[in-house]
């Protein structure tokens, strides 16, 4: 991102650009300890979680995981560019921009992904024109017979794709663009013919066409739904340079623009999305045609302090609840799961209740869903399904808090027949035995975990980010941690840039996606210990806990090696053995 400019020029405008000066422009902030508190403008909130490091010149809330540098704060909240930010914030400092560096290859990336952007903007355009002519006119039609009018049409920016071979591609490549860049934004397929020569055609024909627009405006990918009776129904881009599946929603442009929502509606198409806006619905979208990833739990994370499931009342859609309540979990992000009665999906359910039908619907908490599903699995018109009910489902009522904890024990105990007592009693037996199964897992040897913020993470994982947090204060010794102390290739890539001499506040730029800036700024906060006594003490817990579990690690597989070794094999084995039991005391 930054390797437009000298990175000495940028580190000054970062200095002269003082965050908490800048943050308070648009957030009240209020200094406690080392650092600045404030509601985070990225999500709602009602107790302050945004902090401001003004030592570090970072900031990062600990609700959304929104992180980064006064560069990437100011990218939020005016909706610009890095290089639109650098210059506005350059003219604020009053410093004169300089000579841009010659990056061969940032030029490269760069252009392709403006050359695919471009494409995919002028295709989005050519989509929207065609709706409203008569190579459109099935698609239209197809639209307004489900209710769109031509203000929501034109809001989401929807299209048609004429029943024709190449009509986008031959105007694209008329524009400039040609057959490589087209293939590879996945507009365009080409295969190569018997005689060698090239041949293509439009990926999307006959189809109403759904643009799919990241939260900046900029148009990635394409979602195109068949006009005939042909699999499959809804075609969507694959992978590309600019576009990955896993990482946005549909509507994310719409999201951004809602501001202090205080919930995001995941739906399972398009369509649904559409539909509940047109009906004034507000903070709806839509995965892109897979399951509820957890990069996408974390997005969504940021625009709204919880998420609504609401998909389709088919088994495929309740199955998929259970899987996406799985994931917003692990991620941290409260849920609640939409009941669509009579197995409508949310665009059937509105257009036949209308909105004030959809704002009555019930927000069932994930216990009461998961009970829900598990009920019918047993036949509770027999004893042996009452009690495999009543055992299976002690075990989902004891993990919720007692408040709800007393109402779905009413509940449970109406279903069964058992008493509230005996039911309290199972789920006393439910917690011990998932405490045998914690402890079995703690008992396992650990290893180490790929961590992004909110994973669960490993205690040597989390020794070494705590490590890196504290040399990132400069209040450590430099000479006391080596590069091999981390496992995890994001921390030794922080370390060399840190021990390089790079500031702390510059390394968000070089973090690949949101989610890795995420976990950059969250370590390089200055950490809350004050003396640099009490730092230098806290790094050494750290390095004895990495250093003794690599030895333990090599020990046991010294050990392994050892059973089946022989001869001057075994005498060296057997040596290192005894090396590595030496340092394993000394530590302890």
């Amino acid at each position: 991102m930054s390797s437009r400019y000298p990175a000495a020029w940028l580190d000054e405008l970062r200095s002269r650009s003082d965050i908490v000066q800048i943050i308070s422009g648009y957030v009240a902030l209020n200094k406690k300890g080392r650092k600045y508190w404030g509601l985070c403008p990225f999500h709602g909130e009602k107790t302050p979680s945004f902090s401001v490091d003004g030592e570090h010149q970072l900031y990062y809330c600990f609700g959304c995981k929104a992180g980064g540098n006064v560069f990437h704060f100011y990218m939020e909240m005016e909706h610009c560019t890095f290089s639109e930010a650098v210059t506005q914030l350059a003219e604020r400092a009053h410093m004169t921009l300089p000579e841009l560096e010659r990056d061969e290859d940032y030029e490269r990336r760069r252009t392709q992904r403006e050359r695919l952007l471009a494409a995919n903007k002028e295709a989005a355009r050519y989509y929207h024109e065609t709706l409203f002519t008569p190579a459109g006119a099935a698609s239209l039609a197809y639209l307004r017979r489900r209710g769109l009018s031509d203000g929501v049409i034109r809001k989401f920016g929807l299209g048609a794709s004429p029943d024709e071979w190449s009509v986008l591609s031959d105007r694209l490549m008329e524009k400039g663009f040609t057959l490589d860049e087209l293939t590879l934004a996945g507009l365009t397929v080409r295969k190569k013919s018997e005689t060698g020569k090239d041949r293509y055609f439009d990926m999307f024909r006959s189809r109403a066409m759904f643009p799919i627009i990241d939260a900046y405006g900029n148009v990635l990918a394409f979602g195109g739904r068949t006009l005939e009776k042909r699999e499959p129904k809804y075609l969507n881009t694959a992978d590309t340079p600019v576009f990955n599946k896993r990482k946005g929603v549909f509507a994310a442009n719409l999201l951004r623009q809602q501001r202090h929502l205080d919930r995001v509606i995941l739906v399972e198409g398009y369509m649904d999305v559409v539909s509940l806006t047109q009906f004034g619905v507000e903070g709806v979208c839509a995965t892109l045609g897979t399951a509820l990833t957890a990069e996408q739990a974390r997005l969504l994370k940021r625009f709204a302090p919880q998420v609504y499931l609401g998909y389709d009342g088919d088994s495929a859609g309740q199955h998929a609840i259970l899987r996406g309540l799985e994931i917003l979990e692990q991620e941290n992000v409260p849920a609640r799961v939409l009941d669509f009665p009579d197995g409508l999906d949310p665009d059937e359910f509105i257009r036949r209740d209308g909105a004030e039908g959809f704002r009555n619907l019930p927000a069932i908490s994930p216990a009461a869903y998961r009970l829900r599903r598990l009920k019918e699995q047993f036949d509770l018109s027999a004893q042996d399904g009452r009690l495999a009910y009543a055992r299976s489902a002690s075990e989902i009522v004891s993990a919720v808090d007692p408040l709800e904890r007393d109402v779905l024990l009413s509940q449970l105990s109406l279903e069964t027949g058992f008493s509230r007592e005996t039911l309290t009693e199972q789920m006393k037996l439910s917690v011990r035995k998932d405490a045998v199964r914690t402890s079995e897992t703690v008992a396992r040897p650990r290893t180490s975990v790929r961590t992004v913020t909110g994973e669960a993470v490993s205690d040597d994982i989390k020794a070494q980010e705590l490590l890196l947090s504290l040399f990132a204060s400069g209040k450590i010794p430099k000479d006391m941690i080596e590069e091999k102390d981390f496992d995890d290739d994001e921390l030794k890539s922080l370390y060399r840039e840190l021990a390089a001499g790079a500031s702390p506040a510059s390394l968000p730029d070089l973090a690949p996606d949101d989610a890795s800036r995420s976990r950059y700024t969250r370590l390089l906060l200055m950490p809350a210990s004050g003396s640099t006594d009490e730092m230098i003490s806290m790094a050494n817990d750290c390095l004895v806990r990495i250093r003794r579990t690599k030895l333990e690690n090599r020990y046991e597989e010294l050990s392994q090696e050892i059973s089946s070794a022989a001869g001057e094999r075994l005498s060296a084995l057997l040596q290192e053995a005894r090396e590595i039991s030496d340092k394993l005391k000394k530590l302890k």
